[in-house]
């Protein structure tokens, strides 16, 4: 089993702080851009649905 001075020192306080913020401030922006995707996703599912019932009903768009 590893022991404390195996591992070596433990970082300050400061540094703890700034690796919790960076971790979040990644996991707002993916939040952020995971928002904007799930837009886009529906949106295309919408766009495709109806080009597809228009081709059903007899429309050629392509």
């Amino acid at each position: 089993m590893l022991s404390v001075l195996q591992l070596g020192s433990l970082p300050g306080l400061p540094a703890l702080l700034a690796g919790l913020v960076a971790i979040a401030l990644v996991l707002l922006v993916g939040r952020v851009v995971m928002k904007v995707a799930w837009r886009l996703v529906v949106v295309a599912i919408i766009v495709v649905a109806t080009v597809w019932i228009l081709g059903v009903l007899g429309f050629q768009f392509f």
